[in-house]
């Protein structure tokens, strides 16, 4: 997942092909069979034709778990034990007592020493689920209203980015599926927990229990995970987390709902993904404030680095406020000037009001001014002029002036803003600024600024326009005399 100005974590969208994380091909995180039923793919008891389940049982209902005489048949192909492994794996996240790990962690076990080895795509899909799962424990909706929500952020993301629409559908259907996919596998266990349409929130004891079975299959899997896997595993494991990031109560990231996504991304890190910088700056971009409190406190534990002052131009640029604070106080960005300039440029006054709360002061506003005249945003300009000071706005009044011509990109609204307003405080020195200009054969000065000033704000206009009001005062004036005039 490069830089963002072209993706959504999880999607390659410009180059025409699915990410090699979790939904590039349905197949790579959920069978045919197990990923589009109804009914919950983690349930081990709802794929009793493919595991042999009719030997296990897990039900959250009586929070216990029961190994029978013969979980894993021998005999079993391949494919039916990868699935078993990642149904039996997606369990872990509803544990809750130790009995109830020891049965599931036996199990799994079993699963790998009777031949499955698709651990990638355990690891990828178990990731996405466990992000999931401690994202709806943040939220007070119900979880058929979260679908919804889920729905339309995924679709406001899709149209934030660049990229073939048909491919970007395309891309769309598929995380829709499988985030769905998800939401059903929580509502199946949370009914079988008795609280129909809402998720429990864990224990500290039960979230230890959890990240202790998912350590055990790591550890499992050994060598047979690449530093790759981790690093898709780390990218899917963030991207729910972006789709509900908008409904999280301030201050989720350090509560306990947090804590299971906190370990496993941990052990990702751990493992080998390299991606942390990528999910912190997609993060970043779509305002997902709690996932980038996280990544920072992930960062600062593994020592990595991140670039949070990048992370504060997209941030910026987006206009997600709440994330370029989290980033400034809790990350210490502080390259302000060129995200400034940048909101100035498109005028995004909240940004550039932001900015200046900030205390960014004299400089950085006079560049900011410069960036806003040249792009003729005249509202944001009028902000900005009476917070930069006289002195700097005398001494580099020419400069100002001729930047905002080579950057106009046609229209010069933004100087004539400047100019009209006194920009100077003083209209002689306005005047003889816009005359300097008006008279200079300097090459840096554009053509059409020249033009502009020497036809309305050089001293020859003045002149001019002193001449001709002379002449209409004097034939106003042969009128009232008169009362009439040849011109009359």
């Amino acid at each position: 997942m490069g830089q963002p100005n072209s993706e959504i974590q999880g999607f390659r969208l410009e180059e025409g092909e699915s990410s090699n994380v979790v939904f590039s091909t349905e197949a790579t995180l959920v069978s045919k069979e197990s990923s589009t039923s109804g009914s919950c793919s983690c349930s081990v008891k709802k794929t009793k034709p493919r595991v042999a389940a009719k030997d296990t049982e897990f039900c959250q209902k009586d929070k216990s778990v029961h190994v029978k005489k013969s979980v894993v048949n021998s005999g079993l192909n391949p494919q039916t034990l990868n699935d078993a492994l990642c149904v039996t794996l997606d369990a872990i996240w509803f544990l809750g007592t130790q009995q109830q790990l020891y049965g599931i962690t036996e199990l799994i076990k079993k699963i790998i020493a009777n031949g499955a080895y698709d651990f990638t795509r355990a690891a990828l899909r178990t990731s996405f689920l466990a992000s999931c799962v401690s994202a709806c424990q943040s939220r007070m909706m119900s979880l058929a209203d979260t679908v919804t929500v889920m729905a339309q952020r995924l679709h406001e993301r899709l149209q934030e980015c660049h990229g073939d629409e048909v491919l970007k559908a395309e891309a769309g259907a598929k995380v829709q599926k499988f985030t769905e996919w998800a939401l059903k596998c929580i509502g199946s266990h949370s009914r079988c927990q008795g609280n129909n349409d809402r998720v429990n929130h864990c224990s500290a004891i039960e979230i230890q229990l959890q990240l202790t079975a998912f350590k055990t299959f790591l550890d499992l899997a050994g060598n047979q995970l690449t530093g790759k896997d981790f690093t898709e595993a780390f990218d899917a494991a963030c991207f729910p987390l972006t789709l509900f990031s908008s409904s999280f109560d301030s201050g989720w990231a350090s509560g306990i709902s947090a804590t299971v996504i906190q370990g496993l991304l941990d052990m990702l890190v751990e493992g080998g993904a390299d991606n942390v910088n990528q999910c912190f700056l997609e993060a970043s971009r779509f305002g997902s404030t709690e996932l980038v409190r996280i990544l920072l406190q992930i960062a600062q534990r593994n020592s990595l680095d991140v670039d949070v002052d990048l992370a504060l131009g997209f941030a910026s640029h987006y206009c997600k406020i709440g994330t370029m604070e989290c980033l400034v106080e809790e990350g210490n960005a502080m390259a302000f000037l060129g995200p400034l300039m940048r909101a100035a440029e498109r005028g995004c006054m909240q940004v550039v009001q932001w900015f200046v709360k900030r205390g960014c002061r004299d400089m950085k506003l006079c560049l900011a001014l410069t960036a806003a005249t040249s792009s003729s945003q005249v509202g944001v300009a009028a902000y900005l002029l009476p917070h930069v000071p006289k002195h700097v706005l005398m001494a580099l009044s020419i400069e100002i002036l001729k930047a905002a011509g080579e950057r106009s990109g046609g229209s010069l609204d933004g100087v004539a803003f400047l100019l009209q307003s006194d920009f100077l405080g003083d209209p002689v020195a306005t005047y003889a600024v816009a005359d300097s200009i008006a008279k200079s054969d300097d090459e840096a000065v554009a053509p059409d600024l020249r033009a502009f000033v020497q036809e309305h704000w050089s001293e020859a206009a003045f002149l001019d326009g002193l001449k001709q009001g002379q002449e209409h005062y004097t034939k106003v004036m042969l009128i009232l005399k008169r009362g009439e005039s040849p011109i009359a």
